[in-house]
């Protein structure tokens, strides 16, 4: 039986309520490392970036499970750069519009690095062409778009994965079920780095377009603007493409600290039910309170000049460079802080168990990747569900929309509204261009 045979009939016993073995003999799919020539998992990037090629090129762990068959892009030169390096790079298919690359290859997944504000729709049509996907974060540009990725998944019944690979590095998933399991007694504040916001565009004349760009399609749902290169290369930092994704961003470096704190506090389902902003400035500090009486709190700081930058087991609410990748824990019994690969505590023997802490760079996702792989065996929900990474997601996107009204916020996380708020709901969704809709069943 081929691989991506087995992954579409087991798939199809789980719609049906059939249950399927989870596990098969090694002589199925061949031994780690000896993959048989059809018994690869088939798969496609849509997005041939730098983060994609991360993937590509620094992620052992993907090419261990997949081979990498068919790229994606709508800037061609990335496309062909990319498969320039890749060992299969002449016998790669190359796209530029990924409508056709989802008609014509028989994938089983795609890796979706695009930007965020292109990365919904396309996770939406790749689910209904019956794929798996694994996509970057933020997930989403907006709360819309995250739910309505979550109802295609469901009705599709596809493995999601998104790219907040703490919920799978070993240290981070044994802290965080410290705080869940009660190692610290009652949590009663996080304390969280103060993200910046994301800049709004001004109007600007238009540059030479590069060639081979289809530059409506890089817009995507947004408005048709002219050609800038600081709009190309540099689209994290715009309002309009995302909610701030620059690293030290809301829905950049934020997206992965306040996964964290969702990820430790038990709350993948839920998030606060009441935002505020508190102080002033451009990145004011805002507070969220959860409906256990929690309060997470973004005040979190960079060293100032002349300060002394903390060290391990220095738990000030000082976060210095990827440090700001977590969140420090607070309990009744003490404190636990969680960044990305490691943690510290003023609890003794708190962590004498734990797994080593992990370096940052290359393989840092293959924990990630594997639970990916994994997840498409066994049609299991994989650690970082869409459901999951719309809920983090959302967290980083009311925050921007607390800095922009200036008020206090009251958030009912069922329903996914404001309470009494007809202003803020209104920011829950953006306009999109024609020929750029969400499928109206997921709206």
């Amino acid at each position: 039986m081929r691989r991506r045979d087995f992954l579409r009939q087991s798939a199809a016993a789980a719609a049906a309520g059939v249950s399927f073995p989870y596990f098969v003999p090694s002589t199925v799919f061949g031994q780690k490392g000896k993959p048989g020539a059809n018994e690869r998992i088939r798969v496609g990037f849509i997005g041939t970036g730098g983060r994609g090629r991360y993937h590509m090129f620094d992620e052992k762990a993907l090419t261990d499970h997949a081979e990498i068959v068919a790229l994606c892009d709508c800037f061609l030169p990335a496309v062909e750069q990319a498969a320039g390096k890749l060992p299969n790079g002449d016998k790669v298919a190359k796209y530029q519009n990924y409508h056709e690359m989802l008609a014509k290859e028989k994938l089983d997944a795609v890796y979706v690095p695009t930007t965020t504000h292109a990365r919904a729709l396309v996770c939406i049509h790749a689910m209904q062409a019956g794929l798996d996907v694994y996509a970057e974060k933020p997930v989403s540009l907006t709360v819309q778009e995250g739910r309505a990725m979550v109802k295609a998944a469901r009705k599709h019944k596809r493995v999601f994965q998104v790219g907040t690979q703490q919920r799978s590095m070993p240290i981070n998933v044994y802290a965080s079920k410290l705080v869940r399991e009660g190692a610290l007694g009652k949590i009663t504040e996080v304390i969280a780095y103060n993200y910046e916001d994301p800049k709004r565009w001004e109007p600007k004349p238009a540059e030479p377009m590069p060639e081979r760009l289809d530059w409506d399609m890089w817009c995507n749902q947004t408005e048709l603007r002219p050609y800038r290169k600081e709009l190309h290369h540099r689209w994290s930092i715009w309002w309009d493409y995302d909610c701030g994704g620059q690293s030290w961003g809301i829905s950049g470096w934020g997206t992965h600290g306040l996964d964290q704190v969702q990820c430790a506090l038990g709350t993948d389902d839920t998030g606060p039910v009441e935002f505020w902003p508190e102080g002033e400035g451009k990145e004011f500090p805002v507070f969220c309170k959860y409906a256990n009486g929690t309060l997470l709190k973004l005040t979190g700081y960079q060293p100032k000049p002349g300060e002394t930058p903390p060290k391990k087991g220095d738990l000030n609410g000082l976060f210095v460079g990827h440090e700001a990748l977590g969140a420090l824990f607070v309990g009744e019994k003490g404190r636990l802080r969680i960044l990305r690969g490691w943690a510290d505590t003023d609890v003794p023997d708190l962590l004498k168990d734990a797994p080593p802490p992990n370096p940052e760079g290359p393989g840092e996702c293959k924990w990630h990747h594997e639970n990916f792989f994994e997840c498409m065996r066994t049609r299991k929900r994989p650690t970082a569900d869409i459901e999951i990474a719309h809920r983090a997601t959302t967290l980083c996107q009311i925050i921007a929309m607390c800095r922009d009204l200036k008020r206090k916020l009251k958030w009912d996380p069922k329903a996914e509204q404001f309470v009494g708020d007809d202003e803020a709901n209104k920011l829950l969704s953006r306009p999109r261009r024609k020929g750029y809709e969400l499928p109206e069943e997921f709206v």
